[in-house]
């Protein structure tokens, strides 16, 4: 699982804890504890965040029945803000995450039913104390933008910034390499194709004709990791969010009782049934199986990686040169077989970015020098298919303090957060100056942050 759906899965698990657990106990006695403007703050919300925080295990500088309040009293600031300017979000945009989100655990414990028992809520209920959870926080990011505005930040600004840092806090940079990659998808016979299409055929007639149902299928057969442990369900996705022969297919279904011919994308053959379609999003279930690549076929590409690694290394040709012609990857193969970062879209990647991206490649990288070609090797690619792939190491930056030289633009983006922060600091300190505010004489005993919240 790569770092970004793992990010997503956390905070899926933590906007659940925070908006459903607290709610759902019927034994807390709420009661308002701060008002900011006309909006209450309440015991339940504070304890809310306290479970996320714990269940990240994240520390707050302080006590968090001090610390939380005020976090949340910032909140409702910002939102009252946008309130006035019209500050919104596209919808779209919020259903999306949120569906994403949902997806991401369903598949975490297993099924939709057991989210359902673990929280003693519907499916729907639970959507939606997420989605207003995510609408929040996207209108509060998207009022902190409008705020901080367009801040320009030239050269001299970095320079002044870190010549004026402690030498104890100066950013620690780790050691960074960028790669270029050669790929080979190995041949799949046209008999094993056959084998996958008519397996998928199969469970159509079974699905059609009552025998069995496509969720139940989906949980035995289907190599999504990312589906089928939820009967191939996905939840309502925009057209946007699929490559596009899955697009093609799934938009165009009709009928909730049958089955799509079988299709074929970057990642296998696929079967799919609609189950509600809503504006432009669609809900389906999908089937995913993959032919086999036999030892034999991996051996072939192998060894034809062996001989394109052979004669760059007797210099008949260089990787540049190599890679947009013989390359099998699509997405790095126009730019000489140099890889993007997707955390960052730089091409330098820390190890354990790379290792993301793949664990092979990780490894093979990491012993060789550079300008050095590996041997050939088998890897899992972004999109689980099995292939073979030379790489060389064409850049390694040793782990080091950060320099103007090297590393501009993380401290430029560090400049950037610092003056980010200073601008919305001075905004929050004004819009408590006209801002009503009651704190319960149970919760005002704290060092907070902004003291002006207590008017004198």
């Amino acid at each position: 699982m790569n770092k970004l759906k793992c990010l997503r899965i956390c905070m899926c698990w933590m906007l659940l804890m925070a908006s459903v657990t607290v709610f759902g106990q019927n034994n807390v006695i709420d009661e308002v504890v701060w008002v900011v403007g006309d909006e209450a703050i309440l015991k339940s919300d504070v304890e809310a965040e306290r479970l996320n925080a714990q269940s990240e295990g994240r520390r707050f500088d302080g006590d968090p029945y001090c610390v939380i309040p005020e976090q949340l009293a910032i909140q409702k600031l910002y939102l009252h803000q946008a309130e006035i300017d019209s500050v919104e979000v596209e919808e779209q945009r919020v259903l999306s995450q949120v569906e994403s989100y949902l997806n991401d655990i369903i598949a975490s414990v297993g099924s939709k039913e057991k989210l359902e028992e673990y929280y003693n809520q519907s499916l729907r209920e639970i959507r939606e104390r997420v989605r207003e959870t995510v609408r929040t926080r996207a209108i509060v990011d998207e009022m902190k933008r409008k705020l901080i505005g367009e801040i320009k930040i030239v050269p001299a600004d970095v320079r002044r910034y870190f010549r004026n840092l402690p030498q104890d806090s100066i950013p620690f940079v780790p050691t960074q390499v960028e790669v270029q990659v050669i790929t080979f998808e190995p041949k799949i016979p046209q008999e094993e194709i056959e084998r996958v299409k008519k397996t998928l055929r199969d469970f159509t007639e079974r699905v059609e004709s009552g025998d069995i149902a496509f969720s139940t299928l989906a949980k035995m057969y289907s190599e999504d990791p990312g589906s089928a442990r939820n009967g191939g369900e996905y939840g309502f996705q925009g057209r946007g969010e699929l490559v596009p022969e899955f697009a093609n297919v799934v938009f165009n279904l009709t009928d909730p009782k049958k089955v799509s011919k079988v299709f074929e994308t970057e990642y296998g053959y696929h079967i799919a049934q609609l189950i509600e379609k809503r504006g432009d999003r669609v809900s389906y279930r999908h089937i995913l199986i993959k032919p086999r690549v036999e030892e034999k076929d991996l051996d072939v590409a192998l060894n034809r990686l062996d001989s394109i690694a052979k004669d760059i290394r007797n210099e008949k040709f260089t990787f540049d040169e190599a890679a947009p012609f013989l390359s099998h990857d699509k997405e790095t193969r126009n730019n000489h077989g140099l890889m993007a970062n997707p955390n960052t879209g730089t091409a330098r990647f820390e190890m354990q970015d790379l290792a993301q991206v793949s664990q092979e490649m990780a490894k093979v990288v990491n012993e060789l020098n550079v300008g050095e070609i590996s041997e050939p090797f088998v890897m899992v690619n972004r999109k689980g298919k099995e292939v073979c792939a030379i790489v060389k190491l064409k850049t390694r930056i040793d782990g080091h303090k950060a320099t103007i030289a090297e590393d501009y633009q993380r401290l430029k983006a560090v400049v950037m957060d610092k003056l980010s922060e200073e601008k919305l600091d001075k905004w929050i300190r004004e819009k408590q100056k006209n801002t009503y505010v009651r704190i319960n004489e149970n919760w005002v005993k704290c060092d907070f942050k902004y003291p002006g919240w207590i008017k004198k």
